[in-house]
């Protein structure tokens, strides 16, 4: 929404979501977004703690890059509309994992529900730009190294729209687990239509997994947020004793892939919890509005109770490779967000600088794009020239009974990617799950065919493409590596 914003000045711009549009995992940070806004803070700093959160693994440049122009990013938002915690004129500022400085802006534990909601208000008034919603996107239409548009279903009706330009921006992969603080519309779709067109990807191995989701049967996808720890929550084992003392210098405010590890082993021996009772509760219950009222569904008081967590697949780390200007190698396609690998977040991703490079990159996108559309003037006449190269899959609506059998796959291939691709990683299992995988797809090509289609279809098929693709990166790198962690076999 921000890059339709910036480009709606010379074009127009169509957005389409398999959803409703507030339906992202935008919608669902509660943390904050990171940036250098304090006079004690410095971008040195901040690269820093990138570089070391990513083991190092980061592109330092883009690192730089994306520090640089965060504080500009916020004041964007603001003259969007985002109303970010502030006290006597000036931004309130909190600490998350990794950080050594507090420069996380927020609004309440809601950050992105009210950065989002901004930015709705923002598109919906302007008349360059269209949102679709309930609208699945098939492929990119390619030809010869260049692409002219996508294939979409809305309303059970398959079309190619054709456009100067094509950004990807369909977020990360967490439904591909069986746990994870994703949404559901996380399903890889990104990932698994770039590799159709021939697009690269790089890092897919480097999934984060948030050491602190909700450990409550009912409680799925919820996640607690980064932010507690911040402000002084514990984490405890099944005994009532910290334990992140003993594993890292910054305890609970270690890198993220450091406490999920150690909240893992800990769980082999018993229940784990985030225990905040030792703080002021009327802060705590002010500060973090919606969890704490989230909470109280399941019988629990995060101002009292030990709340019993686990960890959970959160983000992608890695994804389709992208240049500093958010191109793709295939002409005319770009990537932002979770779904593209800019070299910013390494092997594991800083708190809260993905709603900053998901900012930054969007915006240096459009500026790009502005150039690039200007010298395609014959798009329109090129695009019904080959318009019949694209052929279209024939709608197929499944019966009941196909339905369950393709939820069946979808629980299969969470369960698969949990044990073989998850925190803890073994050759022989990588291989075991790419087997299993391929077992997947063999069982779903079998009961379909080919050119038969539907949003059912298109999901299942992404995921195993996404999964295969994860579990194959994982399986090249023999070492490990931030959120990549494999366990030696001999």
């Amino acid at each position: 929404m921000n890059f339709a914003l910036n480009v709606a000045e010379f074009g127009k711009v169509l957005i389409i979501t398999k959803k409703n549009t507030v339906h992202s995992s935008t919608n669902h940070a509660q943390g904050g977004i990171a940036a250098v806004l304090d006079k004690t803070d410095d971008f040195k700093t901040h690269v820093e703690d990138t570089m070391v959160a990513g083991a190092n693994h980061n592109n330092r440049k883009a690192v730089g890059f994306m520090v640089k122009k965060g504080p500009l990013a916020i004041k964007r938002l603001i003259e969007f509309g985002v109303n970010f915690a502030h006290h006597n004129g000036e931004i309130v500022l909190t600490r998350e994992g990794g950080h050594k400085k507090r420069r996380i802006a927020f609004i309440g534990d809601y950050t992105g529900k009210e950065i989002e909601a901004a930015l709705v208000r923002n598109v919906k008034k302007n008349p360059n730009i269209e949102i679709v919603e309930h609208t699945t996107a098939i492929d990119l239409l390619v030809d010869q190294g260049t692409c002219y548009g996508i294939q979409v279903i809305n309303n059970e009706k398959i079309q190619n729209l054709f456009a100067k330009a094509v950004i990807i921006a369909t977020g990360g992969i967490g439904q591909l687990y069986k746990f994870t603080t994703n949404p559901k519309i996380s399903t890889g779709d990104g990932i698994a239509m770039g590799l159709r067109a021939g697009l690269k990807v790089k890092d897919l191995e480097f999934i984060q997994f948030h050491p602190t989701a909700l450990a409550v049967p009912k409680a799925k996808s919820f996640l607690l947020s980064e932010a507690l720890r911040g402000e002084g929550a514990y984490i405890r084992n099944s005994k009532g004793e910290r334990f992140m003392q003993q594993i890292h210098k910054m305890a609970e405010l270690a890198p993220r892939d450091i406490v999920a590890k150690g909240i893992y082993d800990e769980l082999k021996k018993g229940p784990v919890y985030l225990d905040m009772h030792h703080l002021e509760g009327d802060e705590i219950k002010i500060r973090f509005p919606q969890i704490y009222s989230t909470l109280l569904k399941y019988n629990l008081d995060l101002t009292k109770d030990l709340i019993p967590i686990a960890p959970a697949a959160h983000y992608l780390c890695g994804g389709l490779e992208i240049n500093q200007k958010g191109g793709t190698c295939v002409k005319n396609v770009y990537a932002f967000g979770e779904v593209s690998y800019t070299g910013v977040h390494g092997a594991n991703r800083l708190a809260s600088n993905s709603l900053l490079e998901a900012l930054v990159y969007s915006n240096e996108i459009s500026e790009n794009i502005k150039k690039s559309v200007k010298s395609q003037s014959n798009i329109n006449k090129k695009s019904n020239e080959i318009e019949n190269q694209f052929k279209s899959p024939s709608y197929k609506r499944n019966s009941s009974q196909e339905n369950k059998f393709i939820a069946q796959l979808k629980l299969q291939l969470k369960n698969i990617m949990w044990e073989y691709a998850g925190i803890v990683r073994t050759t022989s299992g990588l291989n075991h799950g790419l087997k299993k995988l391929s077992n997947l797809e063999f069982k779903l090509n079998k009961k379909f065919k080919q050119n038969e289609t539907n949003e059912n279809l298109i999901e299942i098929r992404n995921m195993i493409r996404a999964a295969k693709a994860i579990t194959l990166s994982a399986k090249q790198r023999k070492t490990s590596l931030g959120t990549h962690f494999i366990i030696s076999e001999s």
